[in-house]
């Protein structure tokens, strides 16, 4: 079994007294870098390795976390159109089709597809306005802005939890 030191730990802590946005921010993306420790050195078939009953890998997480990440900050946030490949995806036919065809992805695909939509929610989202975090107008509905921070952290923190077990199923590492 392999721990992972807290020395090794290159996360970066959420910050213990600040304001709203920027603890929100911090705490989504000391999710966001577990996310990627516990997927870090693993290869493609490592990443859709799935440990039964559970039919979760590695790779279906990180293809749909970039599919969250999409759809709250693109889409509910600033109402943009799916990007490639949510906007052909086949979700009709399988509602679960971001979990399911990350099997027949590479590992840096998988990676780089996380990473780009990481990079463009933390490009996006308004956290240097609080005044916008109150909501915007969707589909005749007001979202908060602050609602969508929280559901991301809330994403991120229970798969956080899966990745722990799965990583720790495939090869023994441990660590937080």
């Amino acid at each position: 079994m392999t721990t992972v030191a807290a020395v090794d730990d290159p996360r970066t802590e959420p910050p213990v007294a600040a304001g709203e946005a920027a603890t929100l921010a911090g705490f989504l993306d000391f999710l966001r870098e577990t996310v990627a420790l516990k997927t870090a050195g693993l290869d493609a078939d490592q990443l859709r390795r799935a440990h039964p009953p559970s039919s979760m890998t590695l790779g279906g997480m990180l293809k749909h976390l970039a599919f969250v990440e999409d759809h709250w900050v693109g889409h509910v946030v600033l109402g943009r159109a799916p990007t490639p490949p949510w906007d052909t995806a086949p979700w009709d036919d399988d509602p679960d089709w971001d979990w399911r065809s990350a099997a027949a992805d590479d590992a840096a695909g998988l990676r780089a597809l996380w990473r780009s939509a990481v990079e463009r929610s933390r490009a996006d989202l308004p956290l240097d306005d609080l005044a916008r975090l109150s909501a915007v107008e969707r589909q005749g509905e007001r979202v908060s802005v602050r609602y969508v921070l929280v559901h991301l952290v809330e994403e991120y923190a229970r798969h956080a939890g899966h990745a722990d077990l799965l990583r720790e199923a495939l090869d023994g590492t441990t660590g937080e």
